[in-house]
């Protein structure tokens, strides 16, 4: 029976990889601060992750076999699960994400030295703080955090996930494939760059997995996950439209402005393969997606 730590992520992927961990006899401690309860089976405990005495003290004498981050957004909160866990568990996984890939001018899928966490520089002076400065600053708060936990090794030996765009479920709380059904029922126009590129995905059960396959490892580093194959905005909207055959799909290219959801004017494809070649088994983009659009929708196959 392995000892694991959730830090946060008590829904969505974070609900499933927690019945994972549970349904393999682990015993779960969830923590977050207190605004949702923990799922049955699981310890929780209550405590502001910011608040280094209070994350203390609510962890006491406790260590873990792993922790598995879900919540962790700025180099400051990397810094203090620093301090805090080192010497405390023998794997710490950090959930990060494909936006630490936003500056790479890239037209074929990024390998993880792409980014090396040891090169990045780290200023914690910035506003991390401030919501509107975090959520505009999202893919290099990541990479900040990445670059504070690489500093620690061997301290705390860790791996960050750099997950795709997830989809699938009847709970994503996202919207996001929920705006493509909106507008293609309503035959409103869809926001596209001139220039749409591709992106890598992974279905939210495939990334639950990953994570409760990536607890029982041994390396360490970045790794990205993402599930075989590259889809389109034309190919989400193609597949929302067959679910919605009364339906109607425009395009309006935008030169400026937001766009849609998914609608990318760089390039946003992941190497999967060092994952593979340590023997994880991603499935193919096109296996998954009817199942995905149609559990969005609230749709039976």
């Amino acid at each position: 029976m392995r000892e694991v730590l959730v830090i946060g992520g008590n829904r969505y992927f974070g609900k499933r990889l927690i019945e994972r961990l549970l349904a393999a006899g682990d015993r779960v401690t969830v923590l977050n601060r207190g605004s949702s309860a923990a799922p049955a089976g699981a310890e929780h405990l209550v405590a502001d992750r910011d608040d280094e005495s209070a994350l203390r003290s609510a962890l006491g004498s406790r260590t873990f076999d792993a922790v598995v981050d879900q919540v962790c957004y700025t180099p400051r909160q990397a810094q203090i699960a620093r301090r805090v866990f080192s010497g405390r568990t023998r794997r710490y996984v950090m959930t990060s994400t494909v936006e630490v890939y936003e500056y790479e001018d890239s037209v074929a899928p990024v390998r993880e030295d792409a980014v090396d966490p040891h090169t990045v520089a780290v200023d914690l002076e910035l506003p991390w703080d401030d919501p509107e400065f975090l959520e505009s600053h999202y893919g290099e708060g990541k990479r900040q955090a990445e670059a504070v936990f690489a500093a620690a090794a061997p301290d705390l030996p860790w791996t960050s996930v750099r997950v795709a765009h997830v989809l699938g479920g009847a709970d994503d709380f996202t919207g996001r494939l929920t705006h493509y059904a909106d507008r293609v029922r309503a035959g409103e126009p869809i926001r596209v760059p001139p220039v749409n590129r591709p992106a890598t995905y992974i279905h939210v059960e495939e990334i639950a997995d990953f994570l409760f396959w990536t607890v029982g490892q041994d390396f360490t580093g970045p790794v990205n996950a993402a599930s075989h194959g590259l889809l389109t905005t034309d190919d989400l909207c193609a597949e929302v439209a067959a679910h919605l055959p009364e339906g109607k799909t425009v395009f309006r290219p935008v030169e400026v402005g937001e766009v849609s959801p998914f609608s990318f004017a760089r390039f946003y494809g992941m190497d999967n393969s060092r994952a593979v070649r340590l023997g994880f088994p991603f499935s193919h983009v096109r296996q998954w997606l009817p199942r995905a659009v149609a559990e969005t929708l609230g749709k039976d196959l």
